[in-house]
């Protein structure tokens, strides 16, 4: 029998890398249902945006014909997404550089998790 993967990919989100990372490194090795439980609990904006991509990886299951909910995490990424750069006026005429960085968040579930 084939190992089934389910993926959910969310992109430019507004939020830098390392603040998403924070609340992600957590969930892998638990169950996707689980995870979201304790997602809601934590009262930070990444913690929504990543909610709102286990949704939508759970979401992608139940159109697969697999529960969501059963599915445990096995791999739950937030990589470094499109920066952008802004300027403000400065002293004597100069401008000194704003970063908006941006992330993406990736989670795979699967059916077992592999050890």
């Amino acid at each position: 029998m084939e190992k089934v993967e389910v993926k959910a990919l969310a992109r430019h989100v507004r939020m830098s890398p390392k603040k998403v990372r924070e609340v992600v490194r957590c969930l892998p090795g638990r169950k996707a249902g689980e995870a979201l439980d304790y997602l809601r609990l934590i009262p930070r904006k990444s913690a929504f945006y990543a909610a709102k991509t286990l949704r939508s990886a759970m979401a992608n299951a139940d159109v697969k014909g697999l529960s969501g909910q059963d599915l445990w995490i096995r791999e739950a990424v937030v990589e470094q997404g499109i920066v952008m750069r802004r300027f403000v006026p400065a002293a004597r005429g100069s401008a000194h550089p704003i970063r908006k960085k941006s992330s993406r968040i990736r989670f795979v579930l699967s059916e077992k998790l592999e050890k």
